[in-house]
């Protein structure tokens, strides 16, 4: 009987046997570790190129108060007449206002004009009188400068408004009152300010900029500016930086900058401007946005150096555009981790997935 269970025994043994050497043996072939499956990436190669710094600045557009025209009559006298109002756009030899010479005023001039008669009256008797040996040469000389002092009144009195009853104040250029200090019915002093004509050509841009762009202005860049409301057919306005303040304004906390405007616009003063101030350009590696990334460590982007993608800190100079620039330990030779470079970690094993190219050209701005 035990003889006869061995036997009936042996077929399970042997099966259990051949099952633990056909783990033991699928066992033995397999790695320590799984492999890791290559990461297919998109790619493009690093290159150094030249960017502007675009400092960005925000404002208006002014009348421009260094170049404005204050404008005044050299006669007292009563305002008849106002043919503007602050705001308006005028054009060249258009009548601003009329004024009513002072009665005293014209009174001199008529007076001037009186005495010039009696002097021209009086050298001409004189002039006889010397060819007739009955005055002499003294006298003919003091009725000569009696009628040049005449003439002289006269003509003083009339740049005075003296010649005219009634003077029209008309626009010496094309431009915009900014300032209307009469009205009609009032009484003005001779020289009296009575308003003030921006010309077109004259408008400039009034900006403000972050404090710690200050350092990277100059008087003399070029500035590009363009009204915030307008359509989309208004072409950019052009400019030069004319002044730079020195001091953070204690209620929009920038700083203050001045540009001309290169060409006459259309736009009323006042308009609502934003734009860039091209600053100082710079030399940096151009990489696409998208390969660009940050941690708490910082801005870094990812190479492909032996089939795995590395880390390389960068500091960002132009953060602006479709192509950033970056200051860092980049090899020129190893392509940059576009697409997917989010999806990836230091050290994984990658491919591009198409031929790499060179990153485009960009701006940078602040």
């Amino acid at each position: 009987m035990n003889g006869k269970r061995t036997l009936s025994q042996r077929p399970h043994a042997l099966a259990t046997i051949g099952l633990l050497c056909l783990l033991a043996a699928c066992t033995s072939g397999t790695p320590d570790a799984e492999t890791q499956p290559t990461i297919a990436v998109g790619a493009a190669m690093p290159k150094m190129e030249v960017f502007h710094a675009n400092i960005a600045a925000f404002g208006q557009l002014s009348a421009g108060t260094r170049n404005a025209l204050t404008l005044t009559l050299p006669q007292a006298g009563q305002i008849t007449a106002i043919e503007t109002i602050t705001g308006q756009r005028v054009k060249r030899g258009a009548t601003l206002l009329e004024l009513e010479t002072d009665p005293a005023t014209r009174s001199a001039y008529l007076q001037a004009q009186s005495a010039l008669k009696i002097a021209r009256d009086d050298l001409v008797r004189t002039e006889h009188l010397r060819s007739e040996k009955l005055a002499t040469n003294a006298q003919l000389d003091a009725a000569r400068k009696a009628l040049a002092d005449a003439q002289a009144t006269l003509d003083a009195q009339a740049k005075l408004g003296g010649a005219q009853t009634t003077t029209a104040l008309r626009a010496p250029a094309a431009g915009v009152v900014t300032t209307l200090a009469v009205q009609r019915g009032e009484r003005v002093a001779a020289g009296a300010a009575l308003l003030q004509l921006a010309p077109t050509s004259a408008m400039e841009a009034q900006l403000g900029v972050d404090p710690g762009a200050l350092a990277d202005i100059r008087a003399g860049m070029p500035v590009m500016l363009m009204p915030v409301y307008a359509g989309r057919d208004a072409q950019p306005l052009r400019g030069i930086v004319a002044m730079v303040g020195d001091a953070v304004d204690p209620q929009s906390h920038m700083v203050d900058v001045i540009a001309n405007i290169d060409a006459p616009v259309s736009f009323p003063a006042g308009t609502a401007l934003s734009g860039n101030i091209v600053a100082r350009p710079f030399k940096a590696w151009a990489v696409p946005r998208n390969a660009l990334q940050n941690d708490e460590q910082g801005d870094f982007v990812y190479q492909i150096e032996h089939g795995k993608a590395k880390r390389v800190d960068v500091k960002v100079l132009a953060p602006n555009g479709s192509t950033v620039g970056v200051a860092g330990a980049l090899d020129a030779q190893a392509p940059v981790i576009t697409l997917g470079s989010h999806e990836i970690s230091d050290g994984d094993p990658v491919r591009p997935s198409a031929p790499t190219g060179s990153a485009p050209q960009g701006t940078a701005a602040r």
